[in-house]
């Protein structure tokens, strides 16, 4: 082929390919490629680009798509170039982009909460109960001591309202000898929940509030585990009939939880257990029992004399992940540590039966 460019040039080319057997179209197509093209006439002069550059990020249009820019110039009698060649000339900068200035929402920090004994940090929300007909509910709140997992304080109403938690939170606090500055409560981001009354109430109780993250249900973890066992029970109705057959159907099951539901977070010990520290006793009856089945028959015991589950020492929503180690592997936890309870001496607080608080 170089042999055809070089007799075409003393030649002709239609002497050579004719000569050299080499199609003559050949010849022209290979010097098109070879040769540089120069500017288009119809191209943007670098100024004229320039003008169109300053023009799409002047602060009139800097908020502007470039073909709102086109119509608009062509309504006010000014042409420029089109609105492709608005786009090309902002492609040249790295400038096509969204040019609209966008809503930023705030960023939320993932809430890490650590409790380590009863009443110091409680989670609460409010879950619909279906009531005799479509479109009516029953609103249950429910506040959650996440150490012990025990209901320090419930209430059934007809709407979800801040004033209604105000007074729960309040009875409740009362209720449970809360000191300034010892208790946490959290809470996911419904109106209740954020509302100025609940926020103010907690400042002068010195109660220190969160929130969890916008749609991220794992943030509340017990509260939505607590409500999950409440609506699975083989005996939960499909509706309720009335507010009273609701708070009476709440009463037995939270009664039912709190004192004879053995929890598997907790040992399979009862919320109320914990709650008020009797679960040194249980375990050391529980011990003695095994180590009495162990002494009858200890070759049905392959692995060695037996021992109770051990109640969690920490309980954490969304504990702040450890550096990686290869032994460590395997001891994750979502909310939990598997780190056993050491309870000193023996301190059993008074305990009620459950208590709520009635609506008007």
């Amino acid at each position: 082929m170089q042999a055809a460019e070089g007799l075409s040039k003393q030649v002709g080319k239609r002497q050579a390919s004719t000569v050299l057997g080499v199609p003559r179209g050949r010849l022209y197509r290979r010097e098109t490629r070879q040769s540089p093209r120069g500017p288009s006439p119809r191209s943007l002069s670098l100024k004229e680009k320039e003008t169109v550059r300053q023009e799409l990020n002047s602060e009139r249009f800097q908020d502007s798509a470039p073909r709102e820019v086109y119509a608009t110039l062509l309504d006010e009698g000014r042409y420029l170039c089109s609105w492709r060649s608005m786009y090309r000339i902002l492609d040249e900068r790295q400038e096509v982009r969204e040019r609209r200035n966008q809503l930023r929402h705030p960023s939320y920090s993932k809430p890490e909460l650590l409790a380590t004994a009863p009443n110091q940090l409680w989670s609460w929300d409010i879950t619909k109960l279906l009531g005799p007909s479509k479109w009516t509910y029953y609103y249950l709140y429910v506040i959650l001591d996440v150490f012990s997992r025990y209901v320090v304080g419930w209430m059934i109403a007809e709407r979800e309202s801040a004033t209604l938690a105000e007074e729960l939170i309040s009875q409740t606090c009362l209720r449970q000898g809360a000191q300034r500055g010892q208790l946490t409560i959290h809470a996911d981001r419904g109106s209740a929940m954020t509302s100025k009354p609940v926020a103010l109430l907690l400042a002068d109780l010195g109660v220190t509030k969160t929130h969890s993250r916008p749609h991220v249900s794992n943030d509340n973890p017990y509260s939505e585990a607590q409500f999950k066992t409440m609506k699975y029970r083989p005996d939960y109705p499909s509706r309720f009939g009335s507010q009273q057959d609701a708070r009476a159907w709440a009463n037995t099951f939270l009664d039912w939880y709190n004192h004879e539901h053995r929890h598997t977070g907790l040992a399979l010990l009862t919320p109320a257990d914990v709650h008020f520290l009797r679960a040194q006793s249980v375990l050391q009856k529980r011990q003695a029992v095994l180590e009495a089945a162990f002494a009858r028959t200890p070759e049905r015991f392959v692995k060695g004399a037996p021992a109770p589950m051990q109640v969690p020492q920490a309980v954490w929503i969304n504990p702040p992940k450890p550096a990686k180690d290869p032994r460590n592997e395997n001891e994750n936890s979502h909310c939990k540590s598997a780190v056993p309870v050491s309870f000193g001496a023996e301190f059993i607080l008074p305990e009620p039966r459950l208590q709520k608080v009635e609506t008007v």
